[in-house]
């Protein structure tokens, strides 16, 4: 046999990697030496060989400025041809909604203040108007940039406020100006992509009842430089309670806002994330609309610091409060929002128990294996917080005598009992029969090699799985070293060769949950499918959507066939980080790429390809601009979405 040598370069990384990854750790603990590190790692990140060691010291999947560079060359620059395309488009339009940019201004940097005007003027959409109001800022110097503007183009609308009223004051006085249909969101600082407002009446006239709209967005530096761009789901309520996802470019139905009386005071900072929740509890979600594009260039890295980086205590304050009034207007009393730790810009909701607590049925499918189903039913009936419960152990086949064993102990506990489903392995079949013994509300689907780690996991998935709008609820589970084991199911990833992708588990093997793309693996989400491996919903649900398909999908894509049949009756599929367990995957059923089940793993994939084909191919909750050949959001290249300028 012959020995297998690593090259030099890799066994040098190999000794490199560790050294730098504790380095970067003491540096973090110090901000005076980590700010400067990271401002000369950001600046040096431009550089192909200087951005492949950041990238391996940090994640796989961290995005250097280098790569960014190369994505938007490839792919979000304009060519002369789509600007001729967008110019053709819009000469054909039979309609125009007018589209009014509101921009409250307030001492603005000067070449800032003109290059955000420069950008509206630069849209290839001509039918807006640019509303602002200066805040009264000091001086003359902002004023006289306003009048300049406006004297230029007829499109600019200005008022000048006489006293000083913050950013919800002069944004509703911005709005006073407004004549168009819909309002964009615009600070006095940010830059606009040029096919930004095309992008927006292209959608308008595409979906003629919307009333909310909000599209992708980066960061841009003093000098120009594009960063940290951060591409976001479809339209995802759970997520919008730890983020305000929406933000930047929001764009509105003019009449809906001022119903609801514009910018509120006492929500500077975060007075656009509490005016999307107002509007978000009152319009349906068919009429809120994601743009998978960026259109927007938030201003960041400057001299001059933004309101929300100079005031944040301030602004994550109005944020919490934000989201706190939202739960309470919708009826959810005793809810605590809380900054996420170590990450206070992100919100994380606990939401109350329902009183009386509900009768929750564990559902445990076992064949032998007695030292894993021992340490599962361990963990439910002695670490788990949440008591209104019973379990189900179903057996199919076990024949060790230890199992039996086992069976007979746990028995005689009075919340357990164990049914026989004897036969073939089919998962469907197997869990659709232990639904009929089930006494409770709410089910809970498990496998006997999940482990309990925190007692309160139960009651944080019972928690959403009882909200009448939810119909399945999953959890963050690990494998033992920690790794991610499963974060929410993407779709359109995963399969085998020449089949055809089905799904896959979110960040998959992920070396922690604490570094995820704009710290997903920490906050509860929507997603299309979970994984049943832990899986909650209300009995209801389940025998709504007709249970788990035991003809088509007897192993594998049950689950998300489940959920997908439970999204199209229109409930929500929550992933939630507040329950977090060990799952030792498939430990006792083994894999599907075995010779002796391949091919009835080849049929499982050709059911779903053919029932679901459209749906897992444009995952909401994992855009186009995402390669579907990884899970853990990388960039995908060329992006698969057809421009709305290229459309018939």
């Amino acid at each position: 046999m012959q020995l297998q040598t690593v090259p030099l370069k890799e066994r040098l990384w190999q000794h490199i990697r560790p050294v730098a990854v504790g380095l970067l750790a003491e540096i973090r603990k110090r901000p005076w030496l980590h700010r400067p590190m990271h401002a000369l790692a950001v600046r040096a990140s431009r550089h192909k060989m200087a951005a492949t060691f950041i990238q391996a010291v940090l994640e796989e999947h961290y995005l250097t400025a280098y790569e960014y560079e190369c994505w938007i060359r490839d792919n979000d620059t304009l060519s002369a041809t789509d600007r001729q395309e967008i110019a053709d488009k819009v000469a054909a339009l039979t309609l125009r909604p007018l589209i009014s940019v509101i921009m409250p201004v307030y001492a603005t940097t000067p070449e800032f203040l003109t290059a955000a005007i420069a950008s509206v003027r630069a849209q290839l959409y001509p039918h807006w108007e640019l509303c602002m109001a200066d805040d009264a800022s000091p001086g003359e110097e902002t004023w006289a940039i306003l009048q300049s503007e406006a004297a230029q183009d007829p499109r600019i609308r200005i008022l000048r406020r006489e006293a000083n009223g913050h950013i919800s004051a002069a944004t509703n006085s911005a709005l006073s100006l407004a004549t168009g249909d819909f309002v964009a969101f615009m600070d006095h600082d940010d830059i606009l992509s040029p096919h930004a407002l095309f992008e927006v009446a292209a959608e308008i006239l595409a979906n003629p009842t919307v009333e909310l709209i909000y599209s992708d967005e980066d960061k841009i530096d003093e000098t120009g430089q594009r960063f940290d761009p951060h591409f976001k789901t479809g339209w995802n309520p759970e997520l919008l309670l730890g983020q305000n996802m929406i933000k930047h470019l929001c764009i509105a139905r003019r009449e809906r806002v001022l119903h609801l009386g514009g910018a509120r005071a006492g929500f500077e900072g975060s007075q656009d994330y509490d005016l999307a929740l107002r509007i978000a509890e009152v319009v349906p979600a068919d009429r809120i609309r994601h743009i998978p594009a960026i259109l927007y260039h938030w201003r960041q890295r400057t001299a001059a610091k933004s309101f929300s980086e100079s005031a944040l205590d301030q602004c994550l304050e109005a944020a919490r409060k934000a989201v706190t009034g939202h739960l309470e207007r919708k009826g959810i009393k005793g809810a605590v929002v809380a900054p996420l730790s170590n990450a206070p810009a992100y919100l994380s909701v606990k939401r109350p128990l329902p009183d009386p607590l509900p009768l929750v049925s564990l559902i445990i499918p076992t064949r032998d294996r007695a030292e894993l189903l021992k340490q599962c039913v361990q963990g439910v009936l002695k670490q788990t917080g949440y008591k209104a419960l019973e379990v189900i152990i179903v057996d199919n086949d076990s024949d060790e005598p230890e199992t039996h064993a086992l069976f007979k102990r746990l028995a005689r506990d009075k919340r357990v009992r164990v049914v026989p489903a004897p036969g073939p392995f089919n998962y469907s079949a197997i869990n659709n029969m232990a639904v009929n013994h089930a006494r409770g509300d709410i089910l809970l689907f498990l496998n006997n090699d999940v482990a309990v780690i925190d007692p309160n996991w139960l009651g944080e998935m019972i928690s959403q799985a009882a909200r009448p709008e939810v119909g399945a609820v999953g959890a963050g589970l690990l494998y033992a070293d920690g790794r991610v084991q499963h974060g929410g199911v993407i779709l359109g990833v995963g399969g085998i060769a020449g089949e055809g992708a089905v799904a896959g588990h979110l960040y998959a093997g992920a070396r922690s949950i604490s570094k995820s793309y704009f710290n997903h693996l920490r906050l509860a989400r929507n997603v299309s499918a979970v994984t049943a491996a832990c899986m909650a919903m209300r009995k209801n649900v389940f025998l709504e959507a007709g249970g788990f398909d035991e003809t088509n999908l007897a192993v594998a894509f049950n689950d998300v066939d489940l959920c997908l049949k439970v999204g199209a009756l229109g409930y929500q599929v929550i992933w939630t980080p507040r329950a977090t367990l060990y799952h030792l995957e498939s430990a006792s059923r083994g894999s599907d790429l075995e010779p002796e089940v391949i091919g009835r793993f080849r049929n499982e994939i050709a059911y779903m390809r053919s029932r679901w084909g459209a749906v897992l191919d444009n995952d909401p909750f994992y855009g186009p601009n995402f390669d579907k050949a990884h899970v853990d959001y990388r960039l995908a290249t060329p992006v698969q979405r057809v421009r709305p300028w290229k459309r018939p």
